[in-house]
This record gives C-alpha cells, structure tokens and sequence, in this order.
C-alpha cells in the first residue's frame, strides 16, 4: 500500500492562489432570543466580518444583507436535498425564490448543498450529485454561474487514515457520490467544502494528541508531527486535516480542486467530560486559527495556498440539543456581547471582538479556594505582580477573600502580559470577562477607571528589590478571611498555574 501512495508524491500540484484568505462566520438560528436580521448585520458590520454562511436562506437576513457588500454562502437545508435532486424544476424553483430574487444587491457568492449529507444522511446521498448539477444549471440560466459557486461541506470523518496526511483517502464505499463530484467540482471551478474540527480530533485521540498541536500553540521542532513519506512537518491538527483532504482527492486523481473550511472552532464550554472546552482555549484556537488563514500560509502540501475558513459560529446557540459544548462554540452571546476577546494583535481588523476595548481576568465562578490561593501565591511571587494593593489599609484589600484578591492578582499579570494567549487560566480557575471588576477605589489594571483615564500600570513591572532578592509574598486564607503576608526566602517555582 505504501509504495502506491508514493506514486502521489509525484503528481504536480496545480492548485492555484487566485486569491488571499479569507475568515468567515457560520450564522446559526438555535437560539431562544434569536437577534434580528437588522441586529445580526449591525454585529458582523461591526467586526468587519465580510463573510458570512448561513444554513439555509432565510429571507429576511438576505434582505438586511443587501448592499452592504457582505458575501454571502446560502444553504440548501438537508431535508430539501431528496426534492431537489430528483427534479431539475424544483431546484430551479429554490434558486429563483433564494437566489435570483436577492442578487444582485445581497452579494450571494456560493451556495452549500445541504451539510454533511454522506455521514448525517446517507439515503439522500445517491442524489446529492444531481442536486449540485440541478442547481448549478439553474445558475447557468441566469447568467449567475460565474459569480455563484456550488459545493456541498463534508465532515473530515469522510476520510480514513488520515495521518500521516499522505496516506489518507476517502471511505471507499462513497466512490460513487465522490468522484463524479469531484468532477463537477473541476469542470465548474468550485471548491471542496470541509468541515475540520481539530477539538474532536483531540477529544477522540485518548491523549495521543497534545493540546498544543491542536491550539496551533508553538511546538519544538522535535515535537512536530512528521509525515514519512513526504517528510512534510505538521505544527497543528487543522493542517494536517486539510492535507490529508488534499492527498485524499490526489488519491482520485483530482489535484487541482481547492478546499475551503466551511465549519471550524472551539467550544467554549463543556460538561465534566470535556476539561479542554474552555474559554482560554476556544480564545487560543481561534485567535491563532484567524491569524494562520489571513497570512495565507497554507499548509505543508500548499505552502501559500490559502485555506479560506468559516468559523462556527457567530452566536452561542443555547437550543441545540446534546452536550453542553454544543451549545458554545459561539464568538457572541445573542446580546452581541463576546464570549472571549480574540487575540488578533497582527492579524487586521476583522473579528476584533473587544466591543468595549477593555478585558480583564477574574477568578472562575465555583473555583476551589485551594486552587485560587495557590495561583494567587505564584502571581504575586514567582509571577511578579505587585499585590501590594491587597494589603491591609490598600485600595484593594475589601473585600477581604480569597476570590477577590486572586481576581486582583490574575488581572494584573493578564495586563502585564498585554492579555497575550494562555495568561488568563492558572490551572483552569481563572476566566476573561468584558465586565470591569473595578469597585469603589480599587481600580483594576486594564480599566479605564472613572475620570475615562487608565490607572498607573507602572507598579505591575516588578521592582528592582522584588526581582533581585528572590524574595515574595505569599497572601494567605483562612476560613476565607485574610490573616497574613508572609515574606518568603526561596523562590517558589515548583507548580506552574500557566
């Protein structure tokens, strides 16, 4: 088997940058207090979203979207993919009444043909090809064929031995519905839909897998995963997925069909099953996921190929059924307010999500006070925060608990790190909030205080005494009231809380 995956490591890649990457919003409507049309557009108006897929084609949205320039992907529900791949008039009717009646003041780019139908439903499969063609040759009656682009989004569950990425194909059983839609990609210049979820990936590899590799987090090179055949290096699990996309095409001699990622994120929150959907770490992925697509890097096969992503999604989505972390892959509660605040710094404009410009990190709801105390010992020793505003007599010293004062601390080292990736978690007890924790004369770092001036952050750097002596306060609690500070006389570096 290996040597005939050789015979594709000489095929000459021809897919073509025709265009830099782009960062896109999956649009879901689970939601019990779903924004309005004019809301939705306002929010993706906001954060320069130019982007957008929506799951169906809702009227309304379509008319709130014209003339603001925005791209839009409409879908063919799932349930309407039997319909429309069994009679060209129906699918001509659907793209009159979603399509035609809207462009070309809403800018309809590409239509997805139901999502996932292979794997979600298997019955409708046979037609799926069908439908792409109906509605396609709708398009060509009207001329909209060039501007419009039709595809259908697949899972990457699709694809068998997906790592190393060179070894990868698809499920064979599917050659039927894969290759002649693989030829309607090509003949029409559309693209391979893929949806690539590096969480489940992690969550299914029972440990195999670092959290690193899957955050896009920086790994040594020795910690890189290496394919053996192709002897390309793999920083992060969303491009080896998108290769192993690649080659699995290449393995049906298809080489020059682009791929776009219609679906990917980071849940924001679990159940007890699922410790890694945190804020910190849906931050992480999409943070870097967005930076990685907009400096159009590529992959490992396509080295400065862009790989143009939606992320799902735009909103938490509260009525979807299933575990809790199905609920919250969301960049946005329904209020329009972030989940998190992206960490774009370098990355341009689109999805800054700071709508206030102020973040801050505060100790997690419920958090072991055993936990938060020793987090607060390391920000304010080996940490180099300044905690002298806990003590007693200081701004910040009411109220007098453990959660208050590791609320201060874990702020102030957020700040001090200029809120990069990874510095608001302490071993899970901490969380970022858009909410000012300031109160009364307690100012926090970060806050634009009462007079619209930011405090004094000088006193966050720490002090040449504190950094030469090896010396630092430890701030301890007991029955949950402050009792003492204790100078310490060795540096305490045995437990890392980042």
């Amino acid at each position: 088997m290996a040597a005939l995956f050789l015979l594709f490591l000489l095929t000459v890649s021809v897919v073509s940058a025709d265009e830099d990457g782009f960062v896109g919003v999956n649009i879901g409507t689970a939601l019990s207090d779903m924004p309005s049309p004019t809301q939705v557009v306002a929010l993706l108006k906001a954060q320069n979203i130019r982007h957008v897929r929506l799951y169906d084609a809702d009227r309304a949205l379509l008319l709130a979207l014209a003339n603001t320039g925005i791209r839009v992907t409409v879908s063919v529900p799932n349930d309407q993919i039997l319909g429309i791949g069994q009679s060209n008039a129906t699918a001509a009717n659907w793209v009159a009444r979603n399509v035609i009646a809207h462009v070309p003041a809403t800018n309809i780019t590409a239509i997805a043909v139901g999502s996932e139908i292979l794997t979600t439903l298997p019955n409708a499969a046979p037609v799926l090809v069908s439908a792409l063609k109906f509605i396609h040759s709708a398009l060509v009656a009207s001329n909209l064929d060039g501007q419009i682009k039709v595809s259908t989004p697949h899972s990457s569950s699709i694809i068998l031995d997906s790592f190393p990425p060179s070894q990868a194909f698809f499920n064979r059983s599917w050659d039927p519905v894969m290759v002649p839609l693989l030829k309607f990609l090509r003949s029409t210049g559309s693209y391979f839909m893929l949806n690539a979820y590096p969480y489940y990936d992690y969550m299914q590899s029972n440990g195999v897998i670092p959290l690193d590799y899957a955050l896009f987090r920086p790994l040594p090179p020795d910690k890189e995963a290496v394919d053996a055949n192709t002897l390309l290096h793999y920083t992060n699990v969303f491009d080896a997925i998108v290769d192993a996309a690649y080659f699995a095409m290449s393995y049906l001699n298809f080489t020059n069909v682009p791929i776009f990622v219609t679906e990917s994120g980071w849940p924001s929150k679990g159940d007890s099953s699922e410790p890694d959907a945190t804020l910190e770490n849906a931050n992480t992925y999409n943070s870097n996921l967005i930076r990685h697509v907009l400096n159009n890097t590529g992959t490992p096969k396509h080295p400065k190929i862009a790989v143009s992503t939606y992320i799902y999604e735009l909103y938490n989505e509260d009525l979807r059924p299933g575990a809790i972390s199905e609920k919250n892959w969301g960049l946005f509660d329904d209020d329009g307010m972030p989940v998190y605040t992206l960490h774009l710094t370098g990355a341009g404009t689109v999805l800054a999500n700071d709508t206030t410009n102020q973040t801050f990190c505060v100790a997690k709801e419920g958090a072991d006070p055993k936990m938060l105390q020793a987090a607060l010992d390391w920000a304010c020793g080996p940490g180099k925060v300044d905690c002298s505003y806990l003590l007693q007599g200081q701004p910040c010293y009411e109220p007098d608990n453990v959660v208050a004062h590791s609320t201060y601390a874990f702020n102030a080292y957020f700040q001090m790190m200029a809120k990069s990736p990874g510095t608001c978690d302490f071993k899970g007890v901490a969380t970022i909030t858009t909410t000012d924790p300031s109160h009364g004369s307690c100012i926090f770092p970060g806050s634009a205080g009462r007079n619209g001036t930011l405090p004094n952050t000088t006193s966050l750097a720490p002090s040449s005494n504190s950094a030469t002596s090896g010396c630092h306060s430890v701030y301890i609690y007991g029955a949950g009231s402050f009792t003492t500070s204790v100078i310490l006389g060795v540096l305490l570096m045995s437990v890392l809380f980042l």
